[in-house]
């Protein structure tokens, strides 16, 4: 089984405070577009910009309006770890398939504080609990060992988001956890495949945000075992792959490039993470096309 999970963007008002109406349409373009899951308040989200009252209610919003429609991931890390563990558990209450919890952030970790904050988060937590690992965000990186501690440890760590520029450290981490129920999903769009090939589960991608019905057919056909349309398909989500680099902040991009699309939605992002060069926009703007464009000409083909 392969999954493509979305770390959804979050749709701000002017006072850079969530657009629930905005927001539905988000939802439901990824639902019609066949995604697996969605993951609420990742990095994508722009979680740092929320007060805690505001992430639980914007999870008791998902939860409420998904209704059941698709598998939810709640982004439950924080600096705080109170705040952490109580988020966790109320995403948990609403219905969540779990807490994906990011290690605290600017303050060094080595392998021993990681495995002891997640053994001891896991242990407050009355539910399943994923890891994310995102070392160039949190400035460490967590290793196979610690995680096969972990799992040796507590059941209720089922899974573990890895961002990583190197897929030999996912497939470590897939080694290490051989035995237990365990899914490790790729946090870069462009490691799919690798992911599934070392015995991961898929991706939790930010790309599926912009083309949710591209990234559920890729996985459609991984099923399948359609190789050749499998390669096409995975050489679009690599094509697609520069507009991470085109702004400091994707997710202004993203959101940008879903209105591009015809969603109604603000495009807005947290201060000061909202603001980019016209010219790149447009450079971004015509890849994305460029690449749907091709999308839409082979489905053209296939449909035939």
């Amino acid at each position: 089984m392969c999954r493509i999970v979305t770390p959804v963007v979050t749709a701000f008002d002017k006072n850079e405070k969530p657009d629930y109406e905005a927001n539905k349409k988000i939802i439901d373009f990824l639902i019609e577009g066949g995604v697996d899951g969605i993951l609420v308040l990742g990095s994508s989200g722009e979680f740092t910009g929320m007060s805690k009252e505001e992430k639980y209610n914007f999870f008791r919003f998902y939860a409420d309006y998904t209704a059941g429609r698709t598998k939810l991931y709640a982004g439950t890390g924080s600096m705080n770890f109170g705040e952490t563990k109580e988020l966790s558990n109320a995403a948990i209450e609403m219905g969540y398939a779990g807490a994906m919890v990011i290690g605290p952030y600017y303050y060094g970790l080595d392998q021993e504080k990681i495995f002891s904050y997640y053994d001891t988060l896991a242990k407050a937590v009355k539910g399943d609990l994923f890891i994310y690992n995102f070392p160039a965000r949190s400035g460490h990186s967590i290793e196979p060992a610690t995680v096969k501690k972990l799992l040796e440890n507590n059941e209720n760590i089922r899974g573990l988001k890895d961002s990583v520029s190197e897929p030999g450290h996912t497939n470590r981490i897939c080694q290490a956890a051989k035995g237990y129920k365990f899914e490790v999903y790729s946090g870069f769009d462009d490691q799919y495949l690798s992911n599934l090939s070392s015995g991961g589960v898929g991706c939790i991608g930010a790309l599926s945000n912009l083309a949710p019905e591209l990234w559920s057919e890729l996985v459609r056909a991984t099923r399948e075992r359609n190789f050749e349309k499998t390669a096409e398909l995975s050489k679009l989500i690599h094509d697609l792959m520069p507009l991470y680099d085109v702004d400091s902040n994707f997710a202004y991009l993203f959101k940008r490039l879903m209105k591009h699309r015809g969603l109604e939605i603000p495009d807005r992002a947290i201060f000061p993470f909202d603001q980019m060069e016209k010219e790149a926009y447009k450079k971004a703007e015509a890849l994305f096309d460029q690449v749907m464009d091709e999308y839409k000409a082979m489905s053209a083909v296939t449909m035939r």
